[in-house]
This record gives structure tokens, C-alpha cells and sequence, in this order.
């Protein structure tokens, strides 16, 4: 089960009124301290993203979904510790879960005001991949592409602790 503030959604991140996916077989769940698995993903303008595009950068990567409440209270937080940092160290991909993609994430972000890209999981196959099993889940990722934290829950991103975490990766890779 995948929860979210008071919803709950199967394996696959879908709610019970969801059509079917088939379910995707993940072998091996990544751990810290080990490589975060590549992945190719759609942003909102339908431009294709990858993970290794960003080696050399600490990410933020954070699977979220717009019906999910935590969510919602977490990306203003996440908003200002974007604008804390260097595009040329840091980078936030925040990778919805929303079946709807752009059509639901668009408005979304519009309304939040943030500004860091926004990846589409819609079969949440990458979530699976990554062992998101509750949303929001965010992995922090160092410059060499490992896996330093796996935080589960929401997280008020722009106090000293959430920099603290980003700074700290920022220094020792």
C-alpha cells in the first residue's frame, strides 16, 4: 500500500477508481548509499529528462502527487530551498504521481508558484523502482549519483535542517 495523508493507493500509486496497470516486477530496491537508478521521464512541456543529466549536481528527487495533502503543505518549502541554491549545484525533480500528468500537475504548479521541474510517473513505475511506498518520498542524491538519504514524509525543506542535509552534500562530494 502507498499512503498519503489519510488516502491510500495500491502498488502502483493508483486510487481504486484507477483503471488497471500492469504491475511492474522490481528485482532489487536501491539503498542508500548505493547508485539511484537512471530513468527517462517526460516533464510538463513533454521535453524527455533523465537522472544522469544531472550528474555533478546534488538532486533533490521527490515523488509526489497532486491529491496527496503532505504534498501540497511540503512544495512551498521545497520552493524556497530551490531559490536557496545554484541551478549549477543543486536541482529539485519533483516526479508526480498523478495519473492525469501535465493536465492536473500544470495547474498545479501554477497556482503553487514553484518553479523546480516537474517529471510524470503516471504508472508510477519509477516510484516503484525506487521503493516509494508512501507518498511524498524523496531521496537526496550526491554529485556522483548515490543515494545519501531516503527521507519518507512531508519535511519543511527550508529550515536549517532540510538546508543543513543539501549544504552537507554540496561540501562533501
Amino acid at each position: 500500500m502507498m499512503l498519503c495523508g489519510g488516502f491510500s493507493a495500491d502498488a502502483r500509486g493508483a486510487l481504486p477508481s484507477s483503471p488497471a496497470v500492469p504491475m511492474l516486477v522490481v528485482e532489487r530496491i536501491p539503498q542508500v548509499d548505493e547508485e539511484a537508478p537512471n530513468f527517462l521521464l517526460r516533464d510538463s512541456e513533454g521535453f524527455n529528462v533523465t537522472l544522469d543529466q544531472f550528474r555533478g549536481k546534488v538532486v533533490l528527487l521527490n515523488f509526489w502527487a497532486t491529491w496527496c495533502g503532505p504534498c501540497k503543505i511540503e512544495m512551498p518549502a521545497m520552493e524556497r530551498l530551490y531559490r536557496s541554491f545554484s541551478r549549477k549545484d543543486f536541482e529539485i525533480l519533483a516526479v508526480s504521481t498523478d495519473a492525469q500528468g501535465a493536465a492536473v500537475t500544470r495547474p498545479f504548479q501554477r497556482e503553487v508558484g514553484f518553479t523546480f521541474p516537474v517529471l510524470h510517473d503516471a504508472d508510477f513505475r519509477i516510484g516503484l523502482q525506487y521503493g516509494a511506498r508512501q507518498l511524498p518520498m524523496t531521496f537526496l542524491i550526491d554529485r556522483k549519483g548515490i543515494i545519501r538519504n531516503r527521507i519518507p514524509g512531508a519535511r519543511d525543506w527550508s529550515a536549517p535542517a532540510g538546508k543543513r542535509l543539501v549544504e552537507s552534500l554540496l561540501q562533501g562530494s
